[in-house]
């Protein structure tokens, strides 16, 4: 499999490219700094360097070419402010979909969060979920083999290989690591197209937990 995954040197990314690698997949990472490049490559990938936030949907459509599968999980991350919610987790989200159709890519994962609709009095945090509750919506309308993956919170633990995998599951912990096993299982299981899946730590195999979602 030809894998190019937008944000390219996020934690779940670098999980991600290990292990598509590991087992012979070729994987691009589009990332915005030059310098992340070789960390992508020390995971076996290797990245394309473009800004999504100033890209064109045609740019990034010619890093996509050619790709069976592509994964978005970019996100602006802690310590960023309201516009660039909107710029990264809703805007580049809405990019890269609509690069995907250019480029004529059918399969594309879109890494979201849980709990979209619930309230906060923290500006930022409601304005981070309101861009990913977008981007979800945009995604939804589109001619794409897409699956909604929706992590609980998540942390830096070593991958267990068990999970909690549904369209609603109670909130809860999952590691990076495990994020990124159950992305590669749900790339290669096509019946999980057109699925808005949650995800948290539990007692399921990964392999198994795709499988009674598919």
């Amino acid at each position: 499999m030809r894998l190019v995954i937008a944000g390219g040197h996020g934690k779940i990314a670098l999980h991600l490219t290990g292990l598509a690698a590991d087992r012979g997949d070729t994987v691009i990472g589009i990332v915005r700094n030059p310098e992340h490049v070789n960390d992508i490559r020390d995971r076996g990938g290797d990245g394309v360097v473009l800004d999504l936030e100033t890209a064109t949907a045609e740019q990034v459509a010619a890093v996509l070419a050619g790709a069976d599968a592509v994964v978005f999980a970019a996100g602006a991350g802690p310590g960023s402010g309201i516009p660039r919610k909107d710029t990264v987790d809703r805007a580049a989200a809405v990019l890269t979909a609509e690069a995907t159709q250019v480029a004529e890519v059918r399969r594309y994962l879109q890494i979201s969060a849980m709990g979209l609709g619930r309230a906060s009095d923290d500006e930022v945090f409601s304005a981070y979920l309101a861009a990913k509750d977008a981007a979800e919506r945009d995604l939804r309308d589109r001619d794409l083999d897409w699956t909604i993956l929706r992590p609980g919170r998540l942390s830096d633990d070593p991958p267990t290989g068990r999970v909690s995998l549904a369209e609603s599951v109670s909130p809860g912990v999952v590691s990076r690591a495990d994020v990124a096993a159950v992305v590669v299982a749900l790339l290669d299981e096509p019946a999980t197209a057109r699925l808005t899946l949650e995800l948290v730590g539990g007692d399921v195999p990964v392999a198994q937990a795709v499988a009674a979602v598919s």
